[in-house]
């Protein structure tokens, strides 16, 4: 970007810059999916990390966050609001921390899975299924690379 651009050239200039798109399409995709687990009473994330839990029925918690690319703190803050709404039980063996399921939680499972039938409905017809996997290929190149430096 020029310091000299019309902001149509600006828009222009960001609109072919990787970061500047994939920020974007975060955003978008972050609202769509807000929209999509609303029914939950929780956010994508939250859902996400409950329906972990509640596949394994227990699981470390250091696991989850390397599961879920998380650091600590984020996980730890995700944890304590699952676990005061008793969607989930903590509790520590030495160093580790093993969440399990509870029957709030595990009861809230069918309606997670049910949001995420709902997200992927949502751009389901917007990408072709050629494309989408061409997405994630080149997704999964860039994180790769980029995750090593």
């Amino acid at each position: 970007m020029r310091k000299n651009d019309t902001p149509e050239e600006q828009t222009c200039s960001l609109n072919s810059c990787l970061f500047f798109t994939t920020v974007k399409l975060s955003r978008v995709f972050g609202k769509v999916a807000e929209n999509a687990f609303s029914k939950t009473g929780l956010s994508p994330s939250h859902s996400l990390l409950l329906s972990l839990v509640n596949q394994k029925e227990e699981i470390l918690q250091k696991e989850l966050g390397e599961t879920l690319f998380l650091t600590p703190s984020t996980i730890t803050r995700l944890i304590e609001k699952l676990e005061r709404k008793k969607l989930v039980s903590k509790r520590c063996e030495g160093k580790s921390v093993i969440l399990s399921t509870t029957p709030e939680g595990l009861a809230l499972q069918t309606t997670i899975m049910e949001s995420w039938e709902s997200l992927h409905r949502e751009y389901q017809g917007i990408l072709t299924q050629e494309e989408t996997v061409l997405f994630l290929n080149l997704s999964k190149k860039l994180l790769g690379k980029l995750e090593n430096n």
